[in-house]
């Protein structure tokens, strides 16, 4: 048998006699992920809106987001720990950090590509400001801002493995694990289990993105 199906097989022994761990660990995946996707979604929706507002703060705003977004994520959970500790906290901060820069720019694209004539008709038939926002804007906008809510949560899920770095809970623990006793099984379980769960809900939310693209169009 080759060192391939090898691996193969003792992966699938890894999760037929640890079944309860790993379900464990993607659960707290889920949740870990789940924090810093409902934490970056609201940060990033509301400062999208505001500088699409206001267009002269938009290339401040999405500078720093870049800034941010570029530092390497081992990096900035290392910067993190000194005022955050270790653990769950500290890795939900560092994938919120991460995952406003998708949503701001989506967002901001999104509301500032629209059609001006649909926006000139709202303003006529007496909408406010909210109400064009809320009823016009956004809901036309939608595929665009879930086309960045689809990669944000592809992004923080796949990089929350590297969670369990700096103590945190989640796939990670089986990669890390795997790593520090040289188990390639365990090591690649941990990872073919966040490959999973990042596909299925890029699976989903591009259903979901596809639906509204119709609406919006």
């Amino acid at each position: 048998m080759t060192a391939m199906g090898e691996l193969i097989q003792e992966i699938f022994a890894l999760y037929m006699e640890r079944s309860d761990w790993f379900l464990g660990l993607l659960w707290d995946h889920f949740l870990l992920s789940g924090q810093a996707i409902l934490l970056s979604g609201t940060i990033g929706l509301l400062l999208g809106i505001f500088i699409a507002q206001r267009p002269k703060l938009a290339p401040a705003v999405m500078g720093i987001c870049n800034v941010l977004y570029t530092i390497p994520a081992i990096s900035l959970l290392g910067i993190l720990i000194p005022f955050t500790g270790i653990g769950n906290k500290t890795a939900v901060i560092a994938l919120t950090i991460y995952g406003v820069m998708p949503m701001v720019r989506n967002t901001y694209v999104g509301l500032t590509t629209l059609d001006p004539d649909i926006l000139e008709a709202a303003t006529g038939m007496g909408s406010t400001a909210m109400q064009a926002l809320l009823r016009v804007k956004l809901p036309m906008a939608a595929g665009v801002i879930l086309a960045g809510v689809r990669n944000m949560v592809v992004m923080t899920v796949s990089v929350a493995g590297i969670a369990s770095f700096v103590g945190a809970g989640g796939l990670g623990v089986s990669i890390y694990r795997g790593i520090t006793i040289y188990n390639p099984a365990m090591t690649a379980a941990g990872s073919i289990l966040i490959a999973t769960l990042a596909v299925l809900l890029d699976f989903i939310l591009g259903r979901v993105e596809k639906h509204f693209k119709k609406y919006g169009s």
